[in-house]
């Protein structure tokens, strides 16, 4: 009981632990995590990775995503990504995803983790951040996989793509566009230079 005790001083609320992690703290761990997990101290999140969920008037608070996927691939080298986001753009995209998908260098494939799904995506390159550039780009690479019209979409993406910064457009379709959108963007801008001559 006391190493049980021990083991709880170095779990912190709202961390993700591996189990591999706790190991240095417990000389039985197999059977400490069952007792944590029974007796709520801890929620199994995925095969070996648990958390501490932190207490709120309304029951726990579920852990955080970029929380989970950190742990769950040992890296910080990951953006997280949903197709929900391009609904910021506004060019028409209006559905709700029940989907997140973490492009990173290590991992490929669907993954359950705190009963979320997660699509993990291995890529060369993305960005550190999110921003409205990569957004276009992103949205134009995963068109097909989008259930609204796709021409109807395209069509208004053309349109808000025109009025963005086109160095900054540019840099972004260089660093993460698909063939496909490289050979589109191109061809907008080529539309767009001869309609002013």
């Amino acid at each position: 009981m006391r190493a049980l005790e021990e083991l709880k001083k170095h779990l912190k609320p709202g961390q993700v632990y591996r189990r591999s992690d706790l190991e240095q703290w417990s000389n039985a761990v197999d059977r400490h995590l069952k007792q944590l997990v029974e007796e709520e101290t801890l929620q199994k999140v995925s095969p070996g990775l648990y958390y501490y969920p932190v207490k709120a008037s309304f029951g726990s608070v579920p852990p955080e995503d970029e929380k989970l996927v950190r742990v769950f691939i040992k890296s910080r080298k990951f953006l997280l990504n949903s197709p929900n986001f391009y609904n910021s753009l506004g060019v028409g995209t209006t559905q709700l995803y029940n989907k997140r998908v973490v492009y990173n260098h290590k991992r490929h494939g669907l993954f359950t983790l705190g009963g979320k799904v997660f699509d993990f995506r291995l890529k060369h390159k993305f960005p550190k951040d999110l921003s409205r550039a990569f957004l276009f780009v992103d949205l134009m690479n995963n068109l097909n996989e989008l259930a609204e019209d796709r021409e109807d979409i395209l069509r208004k993406v053309k349109e808000k793509v025109l009025k963005e910064p086109e160095a900054r457009m540019k840099r972004a379709v260089n660093a993460y566009a698909g063939e496909r959108t490289k050979t589109l963007f191109n061809q907008w801008i080529s539309e767009e230079i001869l309609a002013h001559v």
